[in-house]
């Protein structure tokens, strides 16, 4: 890449899209483009929203005068694929029709991919997407329930994951392709996985499985939920609401913000403190069991995410588990800065960009 190099990096959520212009590594403008629900609510699918969001895109470059024969490529979010192995990929024909149908589920970020192509072919650039949550990597025995007719599946906050470990890297002098981590990423929802040699090779489900969470119940015993399930209390759509969406702190505290359940603490609140506390002690458990995945050889511990700023929450967790290895905090999410910097290291010929079609199974 030369200095005046400029990618132009897409991440679309359900409400907004969040748009920036990056000269290498430095972000040049950031935005957050916002779409109201009237707007939204005018499409049927996430993807017949594409037009519309590519449209209020090409509208911000123009207002912001940038000189798109500057831009070297297109880097967008990506969305629920095909699982895959970790890495930055080209977007290509077949990526495309997954993305279309949303292979794995309908989420907003299914259109990063789309729309970066969209624009990035009108240019004659590349896109590229970077780490998505449908990166799997897991180990085959870690792919066993303990029923055959239920597979462990790896959905995991793969971008934010890979970009803080490489951050850590860096700090503590290893390299990605050669070190061991757990690392803990502390949102909405609360992925655990162990990263050996850049591979992530177990997580929790964080919709399913491990640590409640601001908002979603994690592990719950199964034959207390089998009787809720048959007690006709509630109906499917309800029962997965309280498991995903007002399960964890919201049910214990009518709250998801780490933040006023530390008020409620400071005010002597012993509820509050007794469930945030529950929480931590959920999440060293699950870091202590993946340190078995990784045999004990574990260079750091990460923690990051939105909760990892909590600093009640992080010293309950460190208290548990900083006698397997030292503990990093990198809290808060750098999505944008990850997107980035994953389409650069194929620009400077770091590493090769992956092939989908090359990468993924298609027997189905």
């Amino acid at each position: 890449m030369s200095g005046n190099d400029l990618i132009l990096v897409i991440n679309p959520g359900s409400t907004s899209t969040k748009i920036a212009l990056f000269n290498k590594e430095n972000p040049i403008i950031t935005d957050n483009l916002f779409h109201s629900l009237e707007e939204i609510n005018k499409y049927d699918s996430i993807y017949e929203q594409k037009g519309m969001r590519e449209k209020i895109i090409m509208k911000w470059l123009e207002e912001k005068g940038v000189d798109l024969n500057k831009l070297v490529a297109i880097v967008g979010r990506g969305g629920l694929l095909r699982p895959m192995p970790g890495g930055t990929y080209k977007v290509t024909k077949k990526m495309l029709e997954d993305l279309k149908i949303g292979y794995q589920g309908q989420h907003a970020s299914n259109l990063g991919g789309v729309i970066a192509y969209d624009i990035s072919k009108k240019l004659n650039i590349p896109s590229f997407i970077v780490d998505p949550v449908a990166v799997d990597e897991i180990l085959d025995e870690a792919r066993i329930s303990g029923m055959p007719e239920i597979k462990r599946r790896s959905l995991v906050h793969a971008l934010n994951i890979k970009a803080v470990t490489r951050k850590v890297c860096k700090k503590i002098d290893k390299t990605f392709y050669n070190s061991s981590f757990i690392v803990a990423h502390l949102g909405g929802g609360i992925s655990v996985c162990p990263i050996e040699n850049g591979k992530i090779l177990d997580v929790n489900n964080a919709n399913e499985e491990g640590p409640f969470s601001p908002e979603r119940t994690g592990s719950l015993p199964v034959g207390d939920l089998i009787k809720i399930a048959y007690s006709s209390k509630y109906t499917y759509k309800e029962l997965k609401k309280k498991i995903i969406g007002k399960g964890g702190l919201i049910a214990y505290l009518d709250t998801n913000d780490g933040r006023l359940v530390d008020r409620m603490i400071e005010e002597g609140n012993k509820k509050a403190e007794l469930i945030l506390e529950a929480m931590a002690y959920q999440i060293a458990k699950e870091i202590g069991s993946m340190a078995t995945v990784l045999k004990g050889n574990v260079d750091a511990i990460i923690l990051t995410g939105g909760l990892a700023y909590n600093k009640r929450l992080t010293t309950w967790i460190k208290e548990r588990v900083e006698f397997i290895s030292p503990i990093e905090l990198v809290p808060g999410e750098e999505e944008m800065l990850a997107l980035v910097e994953g389409a650069i290291r194929i620009l400077n010929k770091e590493e090769s960009a992956k092939i989908y079609e090359e990468e993924v199974c298609f027997n189905d």
